[in-house]
């Protein structure tokens, strides 16, 4: 492992890293999503450029340039077309984009549908904005975490106005297919509702491609918004940086009237490093997910050989990976345990929707060797309860 990545280093001594100086030093963190590998020398050189003409206020729509990048990659890698500087709204991240679109478009006491297990925000932002929240649990099948179709025909009613997506998704990491997507957008629109899919994983894919569902036609991108951004793709979630895009510019402006005055300007820091990484930083991410990919084949093979108790389908996309330790007379503190006896820190299953006890949510965007030692230690601990 280079000296630069090992835990000692990687808790660096000013304590900018939440996620390295949350819990003590003696706990390996494989929690919050962020990758414990270097930013691309690319995205470090643009930001030392951006300094020497200073930081004062951006243009109120962004740089022009990277507004470009963003359709420009859109277009290229996923499909989505027929799109205007217009159709896009920097955001201070993706999930003040979450938290707009439900402001924006539904009002307090109707109804939001969302897949589960999912992404925290999504279900603070119904529940915090007096919307109410129907949750449609995916199923875990021998071929992955599937959409229960059924059980959202069952869940939709004359007072749903949203469907939330996330895709790739997390903590699953599945990657939707179209006949999967194209199902969803018929459903969303028997029933008029908008649809809300945060992408924001969109380039961290191993199994592909990535289909935006506005990608599909024409009706259903009239009724979507797409939320992206940088920060996972590039591992830059401190400098922040988001989008939303819609075909129907309408839409944008609902979300930006319902949150008027608490959005903020764009981020000059940001739109740099973000621009950087589109237009120079794709070797370094195709080398960053061939690391990844190289991480979960590994994940894989250890729970297989040490822990085949543990309910586990590889990710598609992200670099995460979902745990199900119910089959353990631990799982009800499973969190817990391993924190407390492992010494491994993981993200807890029931903020991920109701159902999830005994789930962890385990980030592999770290060394081979962390990851490792970390699995090493939740297996010493498993096999001794057990």
């Amino acid at each position: 492992m280079p000296d630069d990545l090992n835990p000692a280093a990687l808790r660096d001594p000013h304590g900018y890293s939440v996620k390295w100086h949350l819990y003590p030093e003696d706990v390996l963190p494989l929690w919050v999503a962020d990758m414990d590998f270097p930013i691309a020398p690319e995205i470090t050189q643009a930001l030392m450029e951006r300094l020497r003409y200073g930081i004062g206020y951006p243009k109120g729509q962004g740089d022009s340039l990277l507004l470009q990048a963003i359709l420009t990659e859109q277009e290229r890698k996923h499909g989505l077309k027929g799109l205007e500087p217009e159709n896009l709204w920097l955001t201070s991240s993706v999930v003040p984009g979450i938290y707009a679109t439900v402001l924006g478009l539904t009002s307090p006491g109707e109804e939001v549908l969302t897949l589960t297990p999912v992404y925290p925000p999504f279900l603070s932002a119904i529940n915090d904005y007096g919307r109410i929240p129907k949750h449609s649990p995916m199923v875990r099948t021998p071929q992955g975490w599937e959409i229960d179709f059924e059980e959202l025909e069952r869940l939709v009613s004359p007072a749903t106005r949203l469907l939330m997506l996330c895709n790739p998704q997390n903590p699953t990491g599945r990657v939707f297919r179209r006949e999967e997507l194209e199902r969803l957008a018929e459903f969303a629109l028997r029933h008029r509702l908008w649809v809300m899919s945060d992408e924001l994983w969109a380039n961290l894919v191993y199994e592909g491609p990535h289909i935006p569902i506005a990608s599909l036609n024409g009706e259903i991108a009239a009724r979507t918004v797409t939320l992206s951004g940088p920060c996972k793709t590039y591992n830059t979630a401190g400098l922040g940086g988001g989008v939303a895009i819609s075909h129907n510019k309408a839409l944008l402006e609902r979300m930006k009237q319902a949150t008027k005055g608490v959005m903020g300007h764009p981020n000059v820091m940001s739109m740099a490093m973000w621009r950087a990484g589109i237009e120079s930083g794709q070797v370094w991410l195709q080398q960053t997910l061939e690391r990844l990919r190289g991480n979960r084949d590994f994940l894989g093979d250890f729970l297989r050989t040490r822990l085949p108790q543990v309910g586990y389908v590889p990710p598609q996309g992200t670099y995460l990976a979902l745990l199900d330790f119910t089959a353990f007379p631990f799982a009800k503190d499973v969190y817990q345990v391993m924190l407390k006896q492992a010494k491994v820190a993981l993200n807890d299953g029931p903020p991920f929707g109701p159902g999830y006890q005994g789930y962890l949510r385990l980030n592999f965007a770290t060394p081979r060797e962390i990851v490792q030692e970390a699995l090493e230690r939740i297996a010493k601990v498993a096999e001794s309860i057990d």
